[in-house]
């Protein structure tokens, strides 16, 4: 009797992404709006260039239309997230009421047991690729930073272990 392996390594089933919180800075909401703006500058210009390149005949083999289709699909996809994700974006601009506690929009510099510092400031997660030392209110380091103190000792875990940091400075801008 024959037997059916069904085998689920191949499936391109993917769970949705659990949702991103929605807070935001002033900065990375203007950048968000600017963003927007300029994607609809771009989108002109890329339309115009695919009309010229679809007017030089057969498409099948039109290296500048195919690029031009795909430049476009990806403009249009960048519009339509901005346009559902910037309205439900709450922007904190108020400094909580304990400057000495970390919360949202904090820079935080860290100690490491190996004396290393690291210095991140906790944003939404819509600002995290704007600056190299922003982390995302939802990730593991953030989560675990919340509510503590200057001088206090975090533990994070992480997929190489755990990491204990020292609180040296806590600032908002």
């Amino acid at each position: 009797m024959p037997y059916l392996i069904i085998s689920n390594s191949m499936s391109r089933y993917r769970p949705p992404a659990p949702p991103k919180s929605p807070y935001i800075t002033q900065q990375g909401f203007d950048t968000l709006q600017q963003e927007e703006k300029q994607l609809w500058l771009k989108r002109r210009k890329v339309v115009t260039a695919l009309s010229a390149a679809a007017a030089e005949g057969d498409r099948s083999e039109n290296a500048e239309y195919i690029y031009r289709k795909k430049e476009l699909g990806g403009i249009d996809w960048r519009i339509r997230y901005l346009q559902k994700r910037i309205p439900d974006l709450n922007v904190v601009s108020k400094k909580p009421s304990s400057l000495q506690q970390v919360f949202f929009s904090a820079t935080i510099t860290l100690e490491d047991d190996n004396d290393n510092v690291t210095i991140y400031r906790i944003v939404g997660p819509d600002e995290i690729d704007h600056q190299p030392h922003y982390i995302s209110m939802d990730s593991p380091v953030a989560k675990a930073l919340f509510k503590k103190q200057l001088d206090d000792e975090v533990q994070v875990k992480t997929p190489a272990g755990t990491i204990s940091y020292l609180i040296t400075e806590i600032h908002y801008d």
